[in-house]
């Protein structure tokens, strides 16, 4: 250091070496000084929450490990110690039903298939440095799905006529409606002409076929009526006139349209020939599934069709046009009205009673419906409470480049709200995730369904037999959902860029 006198006093000529930072303010000793011993009230509170975990994990400990019993053929090994802890050897006997549940031994394979492709693709999805995103999203959400019901099922499907007419309905709803949202109300209507024409003579056909027996032939799996693929046809010409009409003109919006309805036309295509192909699998009815694997097709399904479903809901509650807004609120606010045990009791048991007489669903897709329009009520107000969060001035901004409706949202709007509310839509999956046990009173045996079916074995009746199965539900729970908890942690981390967090 070189100090020079001057008229003033002394004046440093360089700056000062830098000092190290106090050994109490670093690394964990500053870590634990700043955060759990900054003030005697929190050194208190962090003593007892230290006790308290301490005396919980040694319980847990002593019960699973220490006292535990790790090998016996039955009962008699747990209940030979006095005072003996967890019995695994139950766990290990009954492991293969807490999985698959009554599934067929020699068909597990095709589980096996279905967790292992599932969870290499959900985990590259998940790794944001990894290429080709947009395709492994459509195997993910689209394939993988089919894959999934085939495999599961067994595919080779009888489709019935009320199957088919749920189609032709809604062919005749994208005929109808998908040219009004691409054009507006008025032009709209003017390019249905034709196909409220074809539309007519379809329900007229229907109408007929009510009174008179018509003939039928085999098609998709089973013995359809003539007057059903007749609709089909009509109702397809339809959509095809209404919205084709100036598509091969420069107008975006019928291009837009266009392709959009025959990827979905394509779809349900390729849909119905999956599900009704026989591929030479064994038929397996959804009854004899059970345990992680129904709460994992339930919660997945859930999970899968509730975001998109939610967000379309939210846009519809804040849409300009009266009966879109309405259609939208009745259905959130009922939905949110009625508890998920009551939706499933009534998909399960009502339902039934009001369709007609030889129609019937399979308990399972019920089951599935009825948790996905549930969770996607709920969805739908997470979601709204994004686009609330969304300045007025990106609206106008969007609006000011002359971008329209669906490209603001999808370009501008939705992603920055549902970067807002990750934390919300991550509890929503969680709880979700964690509601699926409530599919055991309909009769689906869930992971804690197909354990609590276990106790009842007589060769594995002992005082531990219950809280062990217990234990192993809560732990294979708290797995899935701490790995969602974490992984949305890493999103919101990755995705802050107009701020900074902190407290995670």
């Amino acid at each position: 250091m070189t100090d020079v006198p001057s008229p003033q006093g002394w004046v440093r000529s360089e700056d000062a070496p830098r000092l190290p930072a106090p050994p109490n303010t670093t690394g964990p000793v500053g870590w634990m000084l700043t955060n759990l011993f900054s003030s005697p009230m929190n050194s208190v509170l962090t003593i007892l929450g230290a006790s308290f975990v301490i005396w919980i994990a040694w319980g847990v400990i002593d019960w699973a490990l220490i006292r535990g019993v790790f090998t016996g053929e039955d009962r008699e090994a747990c209940v030979a110690v006095p005072n003996s802890g967890a019995c695994w050897p139950y766990v290990w006997a009954k492991f293969h039903q807490f999985v698959y549940g009554f599934y067929p031994f020699d068909q597990r394979w095709r589980v096996n298939i279905c967790f292992i492709v599932g969870a290499v693709t959900l985990a590259t999805m998940a790794m944001p440095s990894l290429p080709y995103k947009k395709w492994n999203a459509l195997f993910l959400l689209v394939v993988y799905p089919l894959m999934t019901f085939v495999l599961l099922t067994g595919g080779n499907l009888n489709l019935s006529s009320a199957t088919i007419y749920f189609i032709t309905g809604a062919l005749l709803f994208s005929a109808l409606v998908v040219p009004i949202a691409a054009f507006g109300i008025e032009e709209g209507i003017q390019r249905n002409k034709l196909a409220l024409i074809l539309a007519g003579i379809a329900v007229a056909i229907w109408l007929v076929s009510l009174f008179v027996s018509m003939p039928e032939i085999n098609a998709f799996g089973g013995f359809i009526s003539v007057a059903t693929l007749i609709n089909l046809l009509l109702l397809t010409a339809a959509a095809v006139l209404s919205i084709g009409h100036r598509a091969s003109t420069r107008d975006i919006a019928a291009r837009s349209a266009l392709l959009g309805w025959v990827g979905a036309v394509s779809a349900i295509i390729a849909v119905l020939v999956l599900v009704t192909a026989d591929f030479g699998l064994v038929q397996v009815e959804t009854q004899q599934w059970g345990g992680l694997l129904v709460t994992l097709v339930v919660a997945v399904t859930g999970i899968v069709a509730a975001l998109p479903l939610g967000i379309l809901l939210a846009l519809g509650r804040r849409s300009k046009m009266v009966v879109v807004r309405l259609f939208s609120i009745v259905f959130i606010e009922v939905w949110r009205g009625v508890p998920l045990i009551t939706v499933l009791f009534m998909a399960s048991i009502m339902l039934p009673l009001f369709l007609p007489e030889g129609t019937n669903f399979d308990k399972l897709l019920r089951a599935l419906v009825g948790t996905a329009l549930f969770s996607a009520a709920y969805m739908a107000e997470t979601v709204r409470g994004g686009l609330q969060a969304i300045p007025r001035g990106q609206y106008e901004a969007a609006q000011a480049l002359g971008l329209s409706y669906w490209r603001m949202m999808n370009l501008i709007v939705l992603p920055q709200a549902l970067k807002i509310v990750i934390p919300g839509i991550v509890n929503a999956f969680i709880s979700l995730f964690k509601d699926t046990t409530l599919v055991l009173i309909i009769g689906l045996f869930d992971l804690l369904g197909i354990i609590n079916a276990s106790f009842s074995d007589p060769k594995w009746v002992s005082p531990q037999t219950g809280t062990t199965g217990y234990f192993v539900a809560a732990l294979m729970f708290w797995v899935f959902c701490f790995a969602m908890s974490r992984y949305s942690l890493f999103m919101e981390r990755r995705l802050a860029t107009g701020h900074k967090r902190r407290g995670i």
